[in-house]
């Protein structure tokens, strides 16, 4: 069965289509030709012709046209719409117009770094010319680093690599430095949060030596479709961009559709597992040899699937290892072998977190299948772009779980496909990021007094790490003084610490088999959890949380384990305030959290069959916040009980639709509801980064408190159950009749 007739029978067959909320088809559209501008080499024309490439797309184009003038550029087009041509045609050219030219590609990840590396490879391979081109990341062999260092033309390299082991080592690196023509930031829009702030920092370091040694480098970006590229762009590297936007590459038919699993419980709103629901439409393409990508939204979701999929498949196919999972914990050699099979076709379904999201060629994929919504509209395209990457016709199915922001989409797709994509938002003035980019840019080169850091001043903050012991103060210069090296103390991926292992003890050389983050780890690696690894189970032996490592065992169970986590804040400043009755402030809290207690999770029902006690320490963040106070007014009439379950039930709404506003994850704010809260002494709900010192999301959210009240009360107001459920209110007790009373009260003050 072909693709066009799996999808005939799925909007025909009654026990499919009564749950198709909306079906959109994207026509097919033709390429925008422009031909090769003349500057460009014979010798990469020919070979772009070997390859069947005869004329440039309109955008690749005018991108060469802008970086010929000397622009820095940022492209924003489509997956699998030709933006590597952007760069590397200009950089291959430069090189073979001066050979002492020197070019430093960025991808935030390695897999991508690689698979983008093959592709040039083959591109100069064709050319015949003579450009050394060099990966430099932790796997490159120290035997082979000098010669990178030495006599590569083009570097390829990751953020943290760069961070971590050139730039605090850049004496090694001045052929480098001094002969820097182009910096290439790939997949520009995965550089927000905490990660964009990080890569913000490492940029005005790296551009700080690029002064020093005498370059002035152009800068190239490529992203996918976001509301603010230019603006997030031009916050990444410090520089002024070009925008390039109009899209001239050609599109396959795409077939996007909506998918709304069937009510189970009308009274209490609950429909049937967004889960179950993907896996029987997932296993349905496998056995139809239809090549599928499964996104899910979180580590637990994709392993709890695998397993899944790879018993179906395995009864029904005799073969489970067509199905993989692939996200982040896997280890090197895991991803590749993945990466390979998908593209050979040895491997017909994979099951993703958002680290295929990115550009990785992993073959001619015709189905993707969103379990639950990505979190973001910007998202929910990349992800559907990695099918139908090479024409043809390719379908993406939305199974929607029953969170108020899953059912908002589902509900409302003209929203969906007219509203622009989200804001990335990036706060590189963090302080505790910054604290730790001067570090290490003091360390790499002494701040002499006048200096500014990101075009602001510092010496506050070198005074502060003068007192401290770091730094010393000589003359008009600020030299680094102890022994320690500031860039090994800095994850860029995260705001905390280093990352736990996680060792395997079943076999007797106790493999390491993943890694986790700091913050993540005691909800998933606590003592008894059961930790899931490429469809397997493992049982977690002990977390030791001094040391970073958590052991586990080879376990067969029929569960898998959800942790609970316990939450306390205190408002510790106010840094601005207004409304009367509706009191909204900005400010900064301090957030104790601790893992309490965990579930136990049949497969397949998902119901409770027991729990356990952890015993972890607490974990204590200093982040910024903005909170609704809610005056007598807002309450009259209400009991206490009435009360609480109102601001319960406006707090599960809020926190499910601040992500339409904002360029983040569900995970990335949370909210926290107070009956009497001890700082405002009334009715409160705390709308918090849960990134140490914020990532200016609350601040944003601070100007929009009118849009989420809004779009809370339409929630309600639109959801057909009866009295509360998952979709709008939550679970937790809150009647919808008193919380639609509260917003309607509240809207109206706004209003």
């Amino acid at each position: 069965m072909n693709i066009t007739q799996w999808l005939t029978r799925f909007r025909s067959d009654p026990t499919t289509a009564q749950n198709i909320t909306y079906w959109n088809t994207i026509p097919a559209r033709e390429a925008v030709y422009a031909p090769f501008p003349d500057w460009l080499d014979g010798r990469i024309a020919a070979a772009l012709q070997k390859r069947g490439v005869t004329q440039l797309y309109s955008h690749q184009a005018e991108a060469l046209t802008a970086v010929r003038a000397q622009h820095d550029v940022c492209v924003v087009t489509p997956t699998a719409s030709g933006k590597t041509l952007c760069y590397n045609l200009p950089v291959m050219n430069a090189i073979l117009e001066d050979d002492s030219a020197r070019a430093l590609y960025l991808f935030p990840t390695k897999a991508l770094a690689a698979d983008q590396v093959s592709e040039l490879y083959e591109l100069i391979r064709e050319a015949g010319v003579e450009i050394k081109t060099y990966t430099y990341d932790g796997d490159t062999p120290p035997a082979a680093r000098q010669a990178v260092r030495q006599a590569g033309h083009i570097v390829v390299t990751n953020p943290d690599m760069l961070h971590s082991g050139i730039l605090p080592h850049h004496t090694k690196w001045v052929k480098l430095f001094e002969n820097l023509k182009f910096i290439v930031i790939d997949e520009v829009h995965t550089y927000r949060g905490v990660f964009g702030s990080h890569m913000a920092n490492v940029m005005r370091r790296l551009l700080r030596l690029c002064e020093f040694y005498g370059s002035h480098p152009r800068i190239i970006c490529c992203s996918a479709t976001i509301a603010n590229p230019k603006e997030l762009a031009e916050s990444v590297c410090g520089r002024e961009m070009e925008l390039v936007d109009r899209n001239g590459a050609p599109s396959g038919e795409k077939h996007f559709i909506f998918y709304n699993p069937p009510v189970v419980n009308e009274m209490l709103g609950i429909r049937k597992s967004a889960v179950l629901e993907a896996r029987k439409i997932t296993t349905d393409l496998i056995v139809n040899r239809i090549s599928t990508i499964v996104f899910a939204r979180s580590r637990v979701m994709v392993e709890v699937l695998l397993s899944y999929l790879k018993e179906l498949v395995k009864t029904r196919l005799g073969d489970s290892d067509m199905v993989r999972g692939y996200r982040g914990g896997y280890l090197p050699t895991q991803r590749r072998a993945i990466e390979k099979g998908l593209r050979d076709g040895s491997v017909v379904g994979v099951v993703s977190t958002n680290a295929l999201e990115l550009g990785i060629d992993i073959g001619t994929l015709e189905v993707c299948v969103l379990c639950g919504y990505p979190g973001s509209i910007a998202s929910t395209w990349q992800q559907s772009g990695r099918s139908g990457r090479r024409q043809g016709i390719s379908a993406t199915i939305l199974v929607a779980n029953s969170s108020p922001l899953n059912q908002f989409m589902v509900q409302h797709p003209t929203y969906f496909f007219h509203q622009p994509p989200e804001y990335g938002v990036i706060n590189p003035d963090n302080l505790y990021i910054l604290l730790s980019h001067i570090k290490c840019a003091a360390y790499e080169l002494p701040f002499v007094d006048g200096e500014t850091y990101g075009g602001k001043p510092v010496t506050e903050i070198l005074s502060f790490l003068e007192e401290s012991g770091m730094l010393r103060h000589v003359g008009n210069t600020w030299h680094w003084s102890t022994e320690e090296f500031p860039a090994s103390e800095v994850s860029l991926r995260a705001a905390g610490e280093e990352n736990f292992i996680i060792i395997d003890t079943t076999t007797p050389d106790h493999q390491v088999i993943g890694e986790m983050d700091r913050f993540t780890a005691p909800m998933l690696l606590h003592d008894d959890a059961i930790y899931l690894h490429e469809g397997k189970q493992f049982q977690v032996q002990k977390l030791d949380f001094e040391n970073h490592r958590a052991y586990v065992k080879s376990v067969e169970v029929n569960y898998y384990t959800d942790a609970n986590l316990a939450v306390s804040l205190r408002v510790i400043d106010t840094f601005k305030t207004k409304g009367e009755q509706l009191q909204t402030s900005l400010g900064e809290v301090v957030v104790t959290a601790m893992t309490t207690i965990f579930k136990k999770m049949r497969f397949d029902t998902h119901e409770n069959i027991g729990f356990g006690k952890v015993k972890l320490p607490h974990l204590e963040m200093h982040t910024s916040a903005c909170w609704l106070a809610m005056g007598d007014e807002i309450w009259q009439g209400m009991q206490p009980s009435e009360i609480e379950g109102a601001l319960v039930g406006i707090g599960n709404l809020i926190a499910n639709l601040a992500p339409m506003y904002v360029m983040c994850d569900v995970k990335d704010i949370s909210v926290y509801p107070q009956v009497k809260a001890p700082f405002t002494q009334q009715p409160t709900l705390f709308i918090y980064d849960t990134i140490p010192a914020g990532m200016g999301l609350s601040d944003r959210l601070y100007e929009m408190q009118e849009q989420l009240l809004k779009g809370a009360l339409d929630m309600v107001n639109e959801c057909p159950c009866p009295a509360g459920c998952p979709s709008c209110v939550g679970t937790d007790g809150a009647d919808k009749h008193m919380v639609r009373k509260v917003l309607e009260r509240l809207c109206a003050l706004e209003g």
